[in-house]
């Protein structure tokens, strides 16, 4: 038991009564209670804030329990932010500690909602989200302290509205490297069903089932649908018909009636498959083609009568990859998530990167301690001052033999179009594309809005608040009224969950079929961007790499 007067002399020698007691009195906002975000709070607390909020969307799975320290196996199934609360709590009884089962992004978190903050804490797992939180804190001029793991490496780094770059300053190409996080909870990305069907892979035919994140004592309570019969399956693959049929549809319907997602935005449905058929012809274009379920089912009946106990995954062997991608597109049928080919899933899983528990360790607390160094900054100081983009890197680096390497930060980029309202270029065929595609596909997905509007001059083209506009949706660009959004054409889009204004010019271009039918202008600019300096978790290991090959 540690002495009210003892809790935080540590802290108060170093800040001072002054110091310590600004800690106390700041609201700090935490976003997500996972792997970086258990970490982050149980820092807080020991450090004398006693006014925290956090909110996270998921419910602690199986496979969290070997990084995310603030939950147990009896707890598996229960919210996170709920659980880190009642954690946290034992850590500090005297912090204030409110937690919100919810979606960063739903309506009720509104700019009115952050301005209460003296600084958020982001501890998110994909970007979305992230883009969500940079431009609602601002939106509001509220501090952020942003931070992103792969594995070994790492990097935080501080925004501060027209003081730093934002985390949109510097965006990067996509690229087929994927952090393994809530694959099991509520996937949303096809990415996400085919880390879970390795999973899937090494839990059946691994040497060691126990390293499987869908791994679960059978012998325990509360396990799932399938987890006896996965363990039967490895001696006898009699079973795995049964195993299918529990996978994606026993498994899901004990999930649905336990209430696993009734907060969840994207609830999953059962998929009956009927495994006894055959596998599918391997007929030209068979692999670049989307199975349908039932001969996903018979297509991972058949390959596991070839795959020995004790395999590794080896994207190149193909029973392997055709097991994997079948367990894939099922598992996609259930989340209702666009199902890739073979091609494509086995482009998919050879870039998969395991989170670190010592890695999120380290970036959480240096999170904390910028929070701390803006909190006690003096007036006449500014976050640019008293915070540095800090590098969380594998080896040693530079002569002095440096783990983390600080830099300056940037200043907020002439070409970012969420902080300096640049004009964005979108090129697409106007005379195919609809309004509610422009809308779902550029305007919320790739472009992140979550409350879009849409003008052209004074014309009004676009409001989900206004029936009379939705009336154009299912028109295309070109018949649009107010002239369409035709080539050349500049457009205002403004999301008003989020406060932003940007400027579109549309540029209308015929794509072969076979390629994306969207393009946002500038991905070349981007990319040397990017290159000139890493901003998230590639960006950090292509620098790790360039060390080790001055190394050798």
């Amino acid at each position: 038991v540690i002495e009210e007067e003892e809790r935080y002399a540590q802290v108060q020698s170093a800040l001072g009564r002054e110091g310590l007691s600004k800690l106390a009195r700041s609201r700090v906002l935490v976003v997500g209670a996972g792997g970086i975000g258990c970490e982050v709070l149980k820092n807080l607390a020991l450090t004398g804030f006693e006014k925290i909020v956090t909110v996270d969307l998921d419910t602690i799975d199986v496979s969290n329990l070997n990084r995310q320290f603030l939950f147990r196996r009896e707890h598996v199934g229960m919210p996170k932010a709920v659980v880190a609360r009642t954690a946290v709590l034992g850590f500090n009884p005297r912090c204030s500690v409110e937690a919100h089962h919810a979606n960063i992004k739903e309506s009720k978190f509104s700019a009115s909602w952050f301005k209460e903050f003296a600084a958020v804490v982001n501890a998110l797992d994909n970007v979305d989200a992230r883009r969500h939180v940079n431009r609602m804190c601002l939106a509001t001029g509220v501090p952020l302290i942003e931070a992103g793991t792969t594995g070994y490496l790492g990097q935080v780094f501080a925004v501060s509205k027209g003081e730093t770059a934002c985390y949109e300053c510097f965006p990067k190409p996509t690229k087929t490297v994927y952090p393994i996080c809530t694959i099991r909870a509520t996937p949303d990305k096809p990415v996400h069903c085919v880390v879970w069907a390795k999973e899937l892979f090494k839990l059946v035919f691994g040497a060691k089932p126990e390293d499987s994140m869908l791994f679960e004592d059978s012998t325990v309570e509360k396990h799932s649908a399938y987890a006896e019969l996965a363990a039967k399956t490895r001696d006898d693959r009699s079973v795995m018909r049964a195993l299918v049929t529990a996978l994606f549809h026993d498994d899901v319907e004990k999930q649905l009636k336990a209430g696993k997602y009734d907060e969840a935005s994207r609830k999953p449905s059962s998929v009956t498959v009927n495994s006894s058929g055959k596998a599918p012809k391997q007929e030209p274009g068979w692999d670049r083609r989307v199975w349908e379920p039932d001969e996903c089912g018979a297509q991972m009946v058949f390959a596991a009568q070839h795959i020995p106990l004790g395999t590794e995954f080896d994207k190149d062997d193909d029973d392997t990859m055709l097991f994997v991608a079948a367990a894939a597109n099922l598992r996609c049928l259930n989340f209702g998530i666009d199902r890739p080919s073979l091609y494509a899933a086995k482009g998919i899983a050879g870039n998969i990167i395991p989170a670190i528990a010592t890695t999120n360790a380290i970036v959480a607390g240096l999170q904390v301690a910028q929070l701390v160094r803006i909190l006690t900054k003096s007036p006449d100081e500014s976050i640019a001052d008293v915070t540095k983009y800090t590098y969380c890197l594998r080896d040693p680096m530079g002569r002095m033999g440096y783990l983390l390497q600080p830099t300056a930060l940037d200043s907020p980029q002439s070409t970012c179009y969420v902080c300096r309202s640049a004009a964005v270029e979108v090129a697409l065929d106007t005379h195919s594309v609809t309004l509610k595609a422009f809308v779902d596909d550029v305007l919320k997905s790739k472009l992140n809005f979550v409350e879009p509007a849409l003008d052209v001059g004074e014309s009004g083209i676009y409001d989900a608040d206004d029936d009379r506009l939705n009336a154009n949706l299912p028109l295309t660009l070109a018949k649009l009224p107010a002239g369409g959004l035709v080539d050349a054409v500049v457009c205002k889009a403004t999301d008003y969950a989020t406060d932003l204004e940007l400027t579109i010019v549309i540029k209308h271009q015929v794509f072969p079929e076979d390629e994306e039918q969207y393009r946002i202008a500038g991905a070349a600019r981007d990319e040397l961007h990017t290159a000139k300096r890493g901003r998230e978790e590639d960006d950090v290991a292509e620098a790790d790499a360039k060390k080790a090959k001055l190394a050798d």
